[in-house]
């Protein structure tokens, strides 16, 4: 499987969130996309936008400096 990589971590709402749902739109079946975000808005809004649209999601890291989610077409 192919992991696509798309660092968040210096971005903010909303922008960060219009960059996720490009990135997600282009996912090809079997292929991951690992998003790294910081903001703490893009941390709730982002894996929200994800369930709701029906993406497999596994969040790999969830601390204090960032969030970390690996993403797939579901």
């Amino acid at each position: 499987m192919e992991i696509i990589s798309l660092d968040l971590m210096a971005e903010r709402c909303p922008l960060a969130l219009l960059l996720a749902k490009r990135a997600c739109a282009t996912l090809l079946p079997y292929q991951g996309l690992e998003i790294r975000i910081s903001d703490s808005g893009a941390r709730s809004d982002i894996p929200r936008f994800l369930h709701n649209n029906g993406y497999v999601t596994d969040i790999l890291v969830d601390d204090n400096a960032q969030l970390i989610i690996m993403v797939e077409k579901g």
